[in-house]
């Protein structure tokens, strides 16, 4: 037989070989492998007998194999037939799996949460509120992206989170921004700094200070720099901390200045290790928020994930 080509120019005969086989033929087959029987095999599918006849027959011309052969009143598998069972097998535990996983997916506190937050948040925030979200949804996994704005962001676009608590980015279009709360830069200092001591800044010797301060690519950063830009003001002395602990400790030994939202040092503030003092007259605020693609239906687990961030982020709303 000669094969024609198609508008590909690939054989119609190959691609007619090679498409999908029918998953109620393979299952039909499966069972008659079972049973040895067209009469079982109906019964047990729930159809008649010529239609698995046919639906055999169908699947021989598909495959271009004699999958079957009747000894007496018994259907036993050719080799070929042998061969198909095995992927077949394959092919449907496959398909009951994916099934199976979706039916999961659907019941009540099943499915997957992925989060990104700041690594502040990390720490100071998601903790409680992950604490009280599992007790809702005991079986969903979750994933945390620890990273800054700009990182979170990304993952967001490229769908690797779900949702970012973080700070508030610059306006991007495709993300909405759900604010949680508002908090304000103050100077952090040792007890024992000569600022603590006296309660108050020496506005003239801000500049000559040495700063310790977290990541220089971090939005904070950008927004102090801004600040006292603003405040025709250079920080000229600069220690770049990979975290926020790391400096809280640099500076409770006295080798700089910092410049954080109290919140986050609040043990240290409390024991007295540390002392807060105002910017200036000016307030450095920022904005925290839930990021997440604009227009999105938000699912269950979702909205109570926002919903407990909320509520964990009250006392911070008043305390601003």
């Amino acid at each position: 037989m000669t094969a024609s080509l198609n508008s590909n120019g690939k054989d119609e005969k190959d691609s007619y070989v090679s498409a999908p086989l029918d998953s109620r033929q393979l299952r039909a087959f499966r069972v008659l492998a079972r049973t040895g029987s067209f009469t079982q095999t109906a019964r047990e599918l729930h159809l008649t007998q010529s239609g698995i006849s046919h639906s055999m027959k169908a699947l021989e011309s598909e495959t271009g194999c004699r999958l079957l052969d009747r000894l007496g009143k018994k259907v036993v598998l050719t080799q070929a037939g042998e061969q198909l069972l095995q992927h077949a097998e394959k092919i449907l535990s496959e398909m009951e799996a994916a099934r199976e996983s979706l039916t999961q997916l659907g019941k009540w506190g099943k499915g997957r949460l992925r989060l990104g937050a700041s690594t502040t948040a990390c720490q100071h925030l998601i903790p409680p509120v992950l604490r009280e979200f599992k007790e809702s949804f005991p079986d969903h996994a979750i994933s945390l992206e620890p990273g800054d704005t700009p990182q979170l962001v990304s993952s967001l676009l490229k769908q690797r989170i779900d949702l970012a608590l973080t700070l508030e980015a610059e306006k991007e279009p495709q993300l909405e921004f759900h604010p949680l709360f508002n908090d304000d830069l103050q100077f952090v200092v040792s007890a024992l700094h000569p600022w603590a001591q006296a309660k108050q800044v020496e506005r003239a010797v801000i500049p000559r200070q040495n700063y310790i301060l977290y990541s220089k690519s971090s939005v904070t950063f950008r927004l102090i720099e801004d600040y006292f830009r603003r405040e025709e003001m250079v920080l000229n002395t600069i220690i770049e901390a990979g975290s926020i602990e790391a400096t809280k400790e640099l500076v409770k030994l006295g080798l700089g200045v910092s410049i954080l939202a109290p919140w986050v040092a609040r043990k240290e503030l409390e024991e007295g290790s540390l002392v807060a003092l105002p910017l200036g007259r000016k307030k450095l605020v920022r904005r925290w928020g839930i990021l997440q693609w604009r227009g999105k239906r938000l699912n269950l687990a979702e909205e109570t994930f926002i919903g407990l961030c909320d509520s964990a982020c009250a006392s911070l709303r008043l305390a601003g």
